[in-house]
């Protein structure tokens, strides 16, 4: 819903309105209202029994945060883990996993639309990188002969497209791919960047993130500054 507040704006001419009046807003402060519904297609936050928002204290890259509880289904909660906005969490981790990967391992970085993009932006500035490449959710107008691959995210809980223009793949082939995510859980978003730089020619020569959820802790390709546990309804770990 959206609200307008604004002054001295409307005038009502003599005899009432006969049509929509011409609205101008001269200061106008806009208040945009919206809200995530449980059930919604996406994980929503939750709350204990007593009503309290349940939370995960998280310590990476040298920072504190309280992570949102949220549930995936019944009796499966994960920690939303979020860097949109985040400057200093994503200066500090963007520092913390470049010291982790060899500087001549890779060509070009490469992630997906869209929560890593301050990560692999900021990963970029500060290594010097002139290029990344982004995969993009939708095909765009602008993107020549597209390439696209299906993928299944825990947070969006439904199937979505990745996107690559035929001028990134021409970049990227014969090229080191060095795959950037905030966080890895079930691996099926790894696995379609994996399949895109594949059939765009390039090698993936390393996988990158900030946190490891769940079962990717027990894989050893990936390179991550902290792990990051599933929850119970009731906010407890998962053993």
């Amino acid at each position: 819903m959206l609200t307008a507040i604004y002054p001295n704006a409307l005038e009502i001419p003599a005899g009432g309105l006969r049509s929509p009046p011409l609205l101008t807003f001269p200061a106008a402060v806009y208040i945009i209202y919206g809200s995530m519904r449980a059930g919604g297609g996406r994980p929503a936050p939750a709350k204990s029994e007593e009503g309290f928002s349940m939370t995960y204290t998280m310590k990476v890259a040298g920072l504190e945060r309280q992570l949102p509880l949220c549930k995936v289904a019944d009796n499966f909660y994960i920690g939303a883990f979020i860097i949109f906005g985040d400057a200093e969490l994503t200066v500090a981790c963007a520092k913390d996993l470049l010291a982790r990967i060899p500087e001549n391992s890779y060509d070009y970085m490469l992630t997906a639309e869209a929560k890593s993009i301050p990560l692999i932006h900021e990963m970029a500035r500060q290594s010097g990188a002139k290029k990344y490449f982004v995969a993009r959710k939708g095909s765009k107008v602008y993107m020549p002969d597209p390439i696209h691959v299906s993928v299944r995210s825990i947070t969006t809980l439904r199937t979505q497209d990745l996107f690559l223009g035929s001028d990134d793949c021409a970049l990227i082939r014969g090229k080191r791919i060095l795959i950037v995510d905030d966080v890895i859980s079930t691996g099926e978003s790894l696995h379609a960047l994996e399949e895109l730089v594949k059939t765009a020619g390039g090698i993936v020569t390393g996988r990158a993130a900030i946190l490891a959820e769940g079962d990717a802790l027990a894989r050893t390709d990936i390179t991550y500054l902290a792990p990051l546990p599933v929850f119970n309804a009731d906010g407890t770990v998962k053993e």
